[in-house]
C-alpha cells in the first residue's frame, strides 16, 4: 500500500517545477529577445539555459518532495463560500445559508472529475484531511491520485456561519455517544457486530490523545435533519453550477444530501459514493427511539419520483424484515422510479462493525427498487475487517480507499 502511495508521487510532471518563476515560454521569449543581438546560436544557449535552470529546480524539488508519501502531496488550497442569502436586519442585512468550500488542486491535475466530499453529523471538512492521530488522510491520497478536490462544511456549522435570528437550533455530541458510536464500541456493545471493531487508532475513550483530539473536532449542528438538507440542497446545487461535473463522497448524515443533489443537479454529479449512508427508510432503527424518519424514503424533503408524489402519503410501503431494533420497509409493487438518481451510479460502503451493518442493505435495497443503479460493498466481504463508522481516521483508512473507493471510480467511470 505503501509503494502504491509514493509511486503516485513519483509520477510528478516536470510542469509543475515552473510553478512561481513563470512560464517556460515567457521566459525564452525574453531570452530570444536578447540573444537576437549577440548570437546567432541564440537556439542552442536557450535550450542550455532551460535545461540548466530545469536541472537545479529538479534538485530542489526532489530535496523539498523526498519524503512526499510522508508528508503529503504538493498542492494549491484556496477556499470560498456559495449559497448565502440576503435577509434583513434593521437598517442593514445579513447573510445565511452559505457554505464553506476548501478547494485542493494537486502540482498534476490526471482526473477528469474533481471530488466533492461532504462530511457527517456533528463534523466538518476537516474530517478528511489528516487521521486525528497525524496520519495522512483521505485527501493526499486522492490529492496524489491526480483528484481535484472540493471540501464543504454543511450549512450552519463549522466555517459556515449559524445565524442566531434565522437558523434552527443546535446540539453537539456528548463523550458517550462518540465513544459507544464510533470510537470504542467495542467496549459498549450496543449491537451485535460492535465487538468486532479493532481499527481505531488508540483505544476510543476520554483521555486518549486520539479520542481527545477528534471530540474536539465536533461541532454543534442543526437539530433538524429537514433544515440541514433544504440549506445544504440550496447552497450544494449552487456549488454543483459552478464546478461540476463532480463525483460525489458522502459520509453518514450527508448520504441524504447526495441523493438531494442528484435530484436537483443530475447532469453535474458523475457518480456517488455513499459512506454508511443516512437510513434506513422512513424509520430510524438501532438506537431507540425508534421514530418516524425520511418522509420520503431516505430523504427528509421531497425528491422526484415518477410517478410524481404530492405527500409522504402518496408513497405506500411494505415491511418486508422487522427485528426489535430494526424495521425494513420497502415500496409496495409497483414501486415509483427516483428518475432523476436513475443514470448516477453509485457505490455504498458498510464497514464491518458498524451500526450500519444492520440497515445499510436495506436502503440499497431501496434505491435498486426505485430504478438507482447501486453496488453495495461490505468491507468484511471483500477482506477488511474491524471498521467502524469513521472508516477513513481508521488505522487501514487508505486501504479502504486505494482498494474499495479509487478502485470502484476507475472501474465505473475510467473503464
Amino acid at each position: 500500500m505503501e509503494k502504491r502511495v509514493q509511486s503516485a508521487f513519483a509520477s510528478a510532471g516536470k510542469d509543475e517545477l515552473w510553478e512561481g518563476y513563470g512560464s517556460r515560454a515567457k521566459i525564452n521569449q525574453l531570452l530570444y529577445n536578447w540573444l537576437d543581438f549577440v548570437s546567432p546560436l541564440r537556439f542552442c544557449m536557450v535550450m542550455l539555459f532551460d535545461s540548466l535552470i530545469l536541472f537545479t529546480l529538479s534538485l530542489s524539488f526532489l530535496a523539498r518532495f523526498s519524503n512526499a508519501a510522508t508528508h503529503g502531496t504538493l498542492h494549491r488550497r484556496s477556499y470560498f463560500y456559495v449559497g448565502q442569502t440576503y435577509a434583513a436586519q434593521g437598517n442593514s442585512s445579513i447573510a445565511f445559508g452559505q457554505i464553506y468550500v476548501e478547494h485542493l488542486t494537486p502540482a498534476k491535475v490526471t482526473q477528469p472529475h474533481p471530488l466533492l466530499i461532504i462530511h457527517g453529523h456533528g463534523m466538518t471538512g476537516t474530517n478528511f484531511l489528516n487521521t486525528p492521530d497525524g496520519r495522512l488522510g483521505w485527501t493526499d491520497y486522492f490529492l496524489c491520485k491526480g483528484y481535484e478536490l472540493y471540501l464543504v462544511d454543511q450549512p450552519s456549522r463549522g466555517r459556515s456561519p449559524w445565524q442566531k435570528d434565522i437558523d434552527g437550533a443546535q446540539s453537539a455530541y456528548d463523550t458517550f455517544t462518540i465513544e459507544s458510536h464510533f470510537t470504542a464500541t467495542q467496549l459498549h456493545n450496543l449491537w451485535p457486530q460492535a465487538a468486532l471493531h479493532t481499527q481505531w487508532p488508540g483505544n476510543g475513550s476520554v483521555g486518549d490523545p486520539t479520542f481527545d483530539n477528534v471530540f474536539a473536532s465536533t461541532t454543534p449542528s442543526l437539530d433538524s435533519d429537514a433544515e440541514t438538507a433544504t440549506k445544504m440542497q440550496a447552497a450544494g446545487a449552487k456549488l454543483l453550477d459552478q464546478i461540476g461535473p463532480v463525483i460525489l463522497l458522502t459520509h453518514s448524515q450527508s448520504g441524504q444530501h447526495g441523493w438531494l443533489l442528484g435530484d436537483a443537479k443530475p447532469s453535474k454529479i458523475k457518480a456517488i459514493v455513499a459512506l454508511e449512508p443516512i437510513g434506513p427508510p422512513f424509520k430510524n432503527a438501532v438506537f431507540p427511539p425508534f421514530a418516524a424518519a425520511r418522509d420520503y424514503g431516505l430523504t427528509d424533503i421531497p425528491i422526484t419520483y415518477s410517478p410524481a408524489v404530492t405527500s409522504p402519503e402518496d408513497i405506500a410501503r411494505v415491511i418486508v424484515s422487522s427485528t426489535s431494533s430494526f424495521t425494513c420497509f420497502q415500496q409496495a409493487s409497483p414501486p415509483r422510479k427516483l428518475v432523476n438518481l436513475a443514470h448516477i451510479p453509485v457505490l455504498i460502503v458498510t464497514s464491518e462493525s458498524s451500526y450500519h451493518t444492520i440497515y445499510d442493505g436495506c436502503s440499497a435495497q431501496y434505491l435498486k427498487q426505485a430504478g438507482v443503479s447501486v453496488e453495495h460493498i461490505n468491507l468484511g466481504d471483500v477482506g477488511i475487517h474491524g471498521n467502524g463508522h469513521m472508516m477513513f481516521m481508521e488505522k487501514n483508512g487508505l486501504q479502504i480507499a486505494d482498494e474499495v473507493v479509487e478502485k470502484w471510480i476507475s472501474k465505473t467511470l475510467h473503464d
